[in-house]
């Protein structure tokens, strides 16, 4: 399976978080499963800690380029075709970074792995 993670389900991957539901926990750690993180995630992750609302530790860019690494994560750019797609999708959830994030799975195949029952409604796998 091809996995795209939504922010928040990164974010409770790498935090153990038990949000994160017993399949898409199962779904993340099955080493058969290729699993992407987005550009676009990370960039509402930059976004949230510049706003102050992500707390981290350490530098956000190191934070995330390590974590791609030790969860064996492929990044996932966003391109060109990825971003006039978001033309075509219904108005269903209104927030940008969640639209972007089912062009990209939409255009690549890919399962998107989120908690958000809206984006149910794009014609995607949505696991949780």
């Amino acid at each position: 399976m091809r996995l795209l993670l939504d922010t928040h389900t990164f974010l409770w991957w790498i935090s153990d978080d038990p949000q994160l539901s017993p399949s898409a926990r199962a779904a993340i750690g099955d080493s058969r499963n290729e699993v992407f993180f987005s550009a676009v995630s990370a960039w509402e992750l930059a976004i949230k800690a510049g706003l102050g609302k992500l707390q981290l530790n350490e530098d956000l860019p190191l934070f995330v380029h390590e974590q791609l690494l030790e969860n064996r994560f492929v990044p996932l750019p966003m391109s060109i075709e990825h971003a006039l797609r978001v033309q075509e999708l219904p108005r269903h959830h209104q927030d940008p970074f969640d639209r972007a994030l089912v062009s990209q799975a939409k255009s690549e195949g890919l399962s998107l792995v989120s908690r958000d029952s809206i984006l149910r409604e794009y014609p995607i796998d949505v696991l949780w």
